[in-house]
């Protein structure tokens, strides 16, 4: 029977123990305050969604082995953390080092993080949301800071043994490609850093490091030396950097998503194959839940994924899996564990139960 890494990326907002979360939400309870509070829209429009499990703090270990167990008993057996490095420090580390890495039956769970490493604006503070030349923190890091960084992800997470990883080596996916880029001063001398960081990570006792890259419409933006609307030679750059596989982070970033879920499904497999055509380093398939993020605005925002109900994920994930059997490879990527404000989360709720993470198990566990 084959075994397959149901991976789910976690957003760690869900707690009020990282001081800086305040200046978005003053509550102190992270982003739940803007679950809690729902959303009415001018339109008519209403967003009423709630957590079965209540407004918990995901930076607290006992909560974490309750989700642990949840989500290994409904076969998602990896957890794909955010991870945020703001103003020369990490930000948002409290649900990962305290919550997950305290819990007790943590040995039952893989996970490896994503370098979130897109700038902070207000989006996060529905009081000034919308206002997106309002830079809060860039996302870029130097080539000093890079270092830091990544003497941080070998000592404290590389080395753990339930640390995810492909052939000995870590996995570390990297968000967002032109401020990597850009920070560490062209993708030659970034290339260097990742060459840098894999030495450190053998010098550990590890096999190197397994960098992933995390694709959004096939464009690297406008990036030294690289065609940046040209599909292939991006392809080409991403490999001759040295990551070794690629995933994607959300559907609507890459489909038309003001539609019937069904819609979008046709030309998630459209960029499958074209992926499969730009690359030769291996695609893990991924599957969005949905895109609704009207919790985080005061305005009606249009683009949202309809009839998007638990049937529908499974048809996806039934995609997801036969492509990965296509291609040999075992991992699938969800977004998400956790996304509330951008609908499309596998907990459950008051509108589907656990309807998600039911059909999660029936494509994955069940039936192996």
């Amino acid at each position: 029977m084959k075994k397959y890494d149901v991976a789910a990326y976690i957003w760690p907002a869900y707690t009020g123990d990282e001081p800086r979360t305040r200046i978005f939400w003053e509550e102190g309870i992270g982003e739940w305050q803007s679950v809690k509070r729902g959303c009415r829209k001018e339109n008519g429009y209403v967003w009423d969604r709630k957590p079965l499990w209540g407004y918990v703090n995901e930076a607290d270990p006992i909560v974490m082995e309750m989700q642990i167990e949840a989500a290994v008993r409904h076969g998602v057996n990896t957890f794909i953390y955010d991870w945020y490095w703001y103003d020369g420090r990490p930000f948002l580390e409290n649900c990962l080092d305290d919550g997950f890495l305290r819990a007790e039956n943590r040995g039952k769970m893989k996970f490896y993080i994503m370098w979130a490493n897109h700038d902070a604006n207000y989006t996060w503070d529905i009081r000034n949301a919308g206002k997106s030349d309002c830079t809060v923190w860039k996302g870029e890091a130097s080539r000093e800071q890079f270092e830091i960084i990544g003497d941080r992800w070998i000592e404290k997470y590389f080395t753990r043994d339930n640390y995810y990883k492909i052939d000995g080596k870590p996995v570390v996916s990297i968000y967002e490609l032109y401020n990597f880029v850009t920070g560490l001063g062209g993708f030659e001398r970034a290339a260097e850093a990742m060459g840098r960081l894999d030495e450190k990570a053998k010098k550990a006792g590890l096999a190197g490091v397994h960098f992933q890259f995390v694709r959004w419409n096939g464009s690297t933006g406008n990036l030294t030396g690289v065609d940046s609307g040209n599909a292939k030679a991006v392809a080409a750059t991403v490999e001759k950097m040295g990551f070794a596989s690629l995933t994607h982070y959300q559907f609507v970033h890459f489909a038309y998503i003001d539609r019937d879920y069904a819609d979008i499904l046709p030309d998630v497999e459209k960029e499958w194959d074209e992926i499969e055509k730009e690359y030769s380093i291996p695609y893990f398939p991924h599957v969005s839940i949905g895109w609704d993020n009207n919790p985080r605005f005061v305005s009606f925002r249009a683009g949202i994924a309809k009839n998007n109900g638990p049937e529908q994920f499974e048809k996806a994930l039934r995609l997801a899996k036969a492509r990965a059997d296509k291609n040999g490879v075992s991992l699938i990527t969800v977004n998400s564990w956790n996304e509330w404000t951008e609908t499309s989360y596998l907990e459950p709720d008051n509108v589907y139960g656990y309807g998600y993470l039911e059909a999660v198990k029936r494509v994955f566990k069940n039936e192996g």
